[in-house]
């Protein structure tokens, strides 16, 4: 089994800056790649950014380009989202996700946290 448990989310204003972080425990060693998805209201879950453990970035959503960056730190099992130019269409629910393999749009994703919310005040 593997636990994901995110911190870091909250409320900020626009233009500010916020890092979640994401440390898995159990199985890790089944892990080779984490990332982060979000859930704005009314909308469907998308992924944001993933990383794998060759730390490539797999992926960088466009609508965050520029302004959002993921890392890991692989001796502590975490991975990191900074974000920072927040804007309101920024707010979400931000999951924690990691896999076996890789993490792109369209995969299923072996193991999930229960999520962090992001909320920007204009």
């Amino acid at each position: 089994q593997v636990e994901l448990v995110e911190s870091g989310g909250g409320l900020v204003q626009v233009g500010g800056s916020l890092r979640l972080s994401c440390t898995a425990s159990g199985r890790t060693f089944t892990i080779y790649a984490m990332g982060w998805f979000r859930q704005a209201p009314g909308k469907e879950r998308e992924v944001v950014a993933s990383i794998n453990w060759s730390d490539k970035i797999t992926y960088l959503a466009d609508s965050v380009k520029g302004r959002f960056t993921i890392s890991r730190v692989s001796a502590k099992n975490t991975v990191y989202l900074q974000m920072n130019s927040l804007k309101p269409e920024d707010t979400a629910v931000y999951y924690c996700a990691a896999d076996r393999s890789r993490i792109v749009p369209g995969d299923k994703i072996d193991y999930w946290g229960r999520g962090t919310q992001v909320t920007v005040s204009s």
